[in-house]
């Protein structure tokens, strides 16, 4: 299994870590720390120092209850870091629903849009289906960012993912957008209860039969927090690590981590475990 992007396609026969550059003041874990272009960068050479195989840089919160960031100021924030980024020979990433962004960061050099609207938003379907080659991730979100956790989602959760899932990756197909360039995610923490977020990762496989490979972001969530005890997200390291193992050995090929080195770690244990059940068959 692979995933087309603009410039790599990535096999996936192997987990992957994505590791998040919020380049932003208010992201929900580590909002202020990567602001600037050169923290930024600083942080994209350290994640792949300590394993990552793919960065996401993103310019705008989307923790529950945030502000809008107005166009100029998210492009102000992501290009910078996207054009030097470019240039350190591993897969990019941008977080943004925005289409202006889209186009802007996939002209820097982008290999993927990892949109939590699922390209809902203007015209961002056209967007990625005119590129000829840029990966994107659809994620499921229910209502919006403002408004996700004051109302969050009612009933069996995996049912209405799996279908909202299904009909953004059709929207695309019809556009003539390769089957390779796409991946999914639940949405992990978008308008979904503690309960619901558990549910998706206990039945996580159900999502898998469309035959689309899976990006789980878990880590440092808020429901990690809650059956935890842990109230500050850079208390949640442990409980991040377990999830991402956990959405990895049901079948995740994706996961998007702040601690790229510990996940890692883990995963290279699981692996080897993995290895030795096909020496042992």
């Amino acid at each position: 299994m692979h995933w087309q992007t603009s410039r790599f396609d990535i096999d996936l026969s192997q987990p992957k870590l994505m590791g998040i550059v919020n380049v932003t003041p208010d992201s929900f874990s580590d909002g202020g720390q990567h602001a600037g272009t050169r923290a930024a960068l600083a942080h994209c050479e350290q994640l792949l120092k300590d394993g990552a195989h793919i960065l996401d840089i993103g310019g705008e919160s989307t923790r529950p209850g945030s502000p809008a960031v107005p166009l100029d100021e998210e492009l102000a924030r992501v290009l910078p870091v996207v054009r030097e980024a470019a240039k350190l020979g591993v897969p990019l990433s941008v977080d943004t629903y925005k289409p202006e962004v889209m186009r802007a960061v996939l002209d820097e050099g982008a290999d993927i849009i990892n949109d939590i609207w699922a390209l809902r938003q203007g015209d961002a379907l056209q967007v990625v289906a005119s590129h000829p080659r840029c990966g994107v991730c659809l994620m499921h979100m229910h209502r919006d960012p403002q408004t996700m956790q004051v109302a969050p989602m009612h009933g069996d959760v995996v049912p209405l993912v799996s279908e909202f899932l299904r009909v953004r990756v059709s929207a695309l197909r019809a556009l003539n957008v390769a089957a390779e360039r796409i991946v999914l995610d639940p949405g992990i923490g978008f308008g979904k209860t503690v309960e619901q977020n558990f549910s998706l990762l206990a039945r996580q496989q159900e999502l898998l039969v469309a035959g689309y490979p899976l990006l789980a972001g878990w880590s440092r969530k808020s429901s990690l927090g809650v059956v935890t005890g842990r109230e500050l997200p850079a208390e949640r390291v442990s409980a991040s690590v377990a999830a991402a193992l956990l959405a990895v050995d049901r079948g995740g090929r994706v996961v998007r981590v702040h601690d790229v080195r510990e996940t890692g770690d883990v995963l290279a244990v699981w692996a080897a475990m993995q290895a030795s059940k096909t020496l042992a068959s």
